[in-house]
């Protein structure tokens, strides 16, 4: 059974930073690209960052690149989203996704189309 279970989401002020943090089980996490989406209230889901199965390719939301850093450790089957400089505009729940590939080491997926698995969310809010 494949389970993605989001986690660290929570309150926080405007300037905080924050590390969340998806367990995964169930699948070949080691050969998965992974992601991250949010979607705010009102809005669509969209997507965060991703990371190749090798952890040596990242990709970002072009108006994010610099405050939000994906990372992963294949020995723990965990994929992590560390957002610095919160706003309250980041205010949303944060999903994590996976596809497993045989793609290339370094091949990423930015839409959300890509994805097969994904994982019931974390609520972040940022107070102004």
């Amino acid at each position: 059974q494949v389970q993605l279970v989001e986690s660290g989401g929570g309150l926080v002020q405007a300037g905080d930073s924050l590390r969340l943090s998806c367990a995964a089980s169930g699948f070949t996490f080691g050969r998965s690209v992974m992601g991250w989406f949010r979607q705010a209230p009102g809005k669509r889901r969209e997507f965060v960052a991703t990371i190749s199965w090798s952890g040596g390719a990242t990709d970002y939301l072009d108006s994010e690149k610099g405050r939000f850093t994906i990372s992963r450790d294949n020995a723990k089957n965990t994929v992590y989203l560390q957002i610095d400089s919160l706003k309250p505009e980041d205010t949303a729940v944060y999903f994590c996704a996976a596809e497993p590939t045989l793609s290339s080491f370094s091949a990423r997926k930015t839409s959300r189309g890509e994805y097969t698995y994904w994982g019931q969310g974390t609520q972040v809010t940022v107070s102004s």
